[in-house]
């Protein structure tokens, strides 16, 4: 077997993976590799809406099972899918552009393996999970298809690899389909490349690999930037056309997620802050209260508790207004 098929996709995803799957013949040559982001407590029917669509078999990856052609492969919620020499890995790795599962560790893997018979596909998705991973395939010497953005629910992630990588196909989902029979049935015209070190080691990290053990340090500087998630030191990727970052506990972040990252935190930041503002508030007006209740002196108190509701509107009239960061220009009047 020395062809793939991985297949990464987000928002609007389901009903591109409906269309796509569903032009597939039951004979596929070869086996597929399927990210979709989903959340972690997700009730786990991707494969039942799609075994519903196409005459492939989905499933639920399980660690260690063998890669079979016809078969469809998914990642599980919370779990990292990727491949390994005639087999999948499922792993609880760290989260990837905010996600597990993510679609870079799969395209990596596949490419690491694979190298130029690996075919990687791009769909409809917010943000730009899936660029890092279809960049190496590429390298690789494999081949990179992405979902035409105007055919895309949510054209983000398929524009950011257009954007970034050096896509050999742009088509629509209706045209997708024959072209995957038409790609596994070529035998690949490269020979395979010797796989970097940076690769090797992004690779190892998501199967739960210690970053530091597995090489980071080598393939990364320091930075002065915190993880958004455990707050430990993010180090910059050295190479490539694209800025990236992993932490010692070894999340990853692009610039795009590592920007909405920092945004969801400020929104945190900021509601926390007013609950705290009101229940400070609230409080300080129930003693107050209470000590006027029992003839002592409660000005002081009721002052303060003013002027914590006073804090809580200017944080509430923030939050109203304020627009979350992002690295894409907003149109004229957002």
């Amino acid at each position: 077997m020395n062809r793939i098929v991985a297949i990464g996709t987000s928002s609007g995803g389901l009903e591109a993976l409906r269309a796509l799957l569903g032009a597939l013949p039951a004979d596929f040559p070869a086996p597929v590799c399927l990210v979709i982001h989903m959340a972690a407590d997700s009730p786990g029917i991707v494969p039942d809406i799609l075994n519903r669509a196409t005459a492939l078999e989905v499933r639920y990856a399980a660690d260690g099972e063998p890669l079979r052609a016809g078969q469809v492969h998914v990642a599980p919620p919370d779990r990292h899918l990727l491949v390994e020499p005639g087999r999948v890995r499922v792993s609880a790795g760290p989260r990837e552009n905010r996600f597990r599962p993510a679609i870079d560790p799969l395209f990596r893997s596949v490419a690491q393996v694979f190298g130029p018979g690996a075919v990687g596909v791009l769909l409809s998705g917010s943000l730009d999970d899936g660029t890092s991973g279809l960049d190496v395939i590429k390298r690789l010497g494999g081949i990179a298809v992405v979902q035409y953005p105007a055919d895309a629910l949510f054209p983000e992630m398929p524009q950011s690899a257009i954007d970034h990588v050096a896509v050999d196909h742009v088509v629509p989902l209706a045209e997708m389909g024959p072209l995957l029979v038409d790609l596994i049935r070529t035998p690949p015209d490269r020979q395979p490349e010797a796989v970097p070190e940076q690769v090797e080691v992004e690779v190892k990290i998501p199967k739960a690999h210690n970053p530091i053990e597995a090489g980071l340090e080598h393939i990364a500087d320091p930075s002065r930037f915190a993880c958004p998630e455990c707050h430990g030191v993010l180090l910059q990727l050295k190479g490539g056309s694209r800025i990236r970052f992993r932490c010692h506990t070894g999340h990853a972040y692009s610039v795009d997620s590592l920007v909405a990252a920092l945004s969801d935190g400020i929104d945190e930041s900021l509601w926390n802050a007013l609950r705290a503002l009101e229940e400070a508030g609230l409080l300080l007006h129930a003693i107050a209260h209470l000590q006027s209740e029992r003839g002592a002196d409660a000005s002081q108190m009721a002052a303060q508790a003013e002027e914590a509701q006073l804090h809580a509107d200017e944080i509430r009239a923030l939050v109203g207004r304020r627009k979350p960061l992002t690295t894409r220009r907003r149109a004229s009047g957002d």
